[in-house]
């Protein structure tokens, strides 16, 4: 059976994108986390503490999102909120439980990544990520044009 291609590219991304949360869900299970989960603890990770607004704008989501993300790995033990001098910035790091979760989880990551790439090919995803990041608002010279 042939599967009928959408033309519509919102369908078409959508599909691609259930398709590819779920294969790296699939791949990540062993760690205990999912793609979302581990995307929010690597974010921390690479940058040692985070503060809310800091990782909406690394992880590119709205803030209620992450807050909600972030209470359930509050509440998991992978991450905690940090004393700060001005008490109304909410920062988080990794908690030693996050830093192995995420330590455990990259490799498998990375094995979800490699098999993909390998699918689509490196150059070729290079080329539709310059091409998708002109259709995000504010991305006049890729994902990284926001962040200063």
């Amino acid at each position: 059976m042939t599967r009928r291609h959408s033309v519509c590219v919102c369908n078409t991304l959508r599909v691609v994108t259930r398709a590819m949360t779920q294969l790296y869900d699939d791949t990540l299970r062993p760690s205990g986390l999912r793609v979302t989960q581990f995307s929010i603890l690597g974010q921390i990770a690479r940058l040692g503490t985070a503060n809310v607004t800091r990782l909406t704008q690394a992880l590119e989501i709205d803030q209620t999102t992450l807050t909600r993300s972030l209470k359930l790995l509050e509440r998991a033990g992978l991450v905690e909120r940090v004393a700060r001098a001005d008490a109304r910035v909410k920062a988080l790091r990794l908690t030693a439980k996050g830093e192995r979760a995420v330590k455990t989880a990259y490799p498998l990551w990375k094995h979800a990544q490699q098999r993909v790439l390998r699918r689509i090919g490196g150059d070729a995803w290079a080329d539709l990520q310059r091409s998708l990041a002109g259709l995000v608002p504010g991305a006049e010279s890729g994902p990284r044009a926001r962040r200063r």
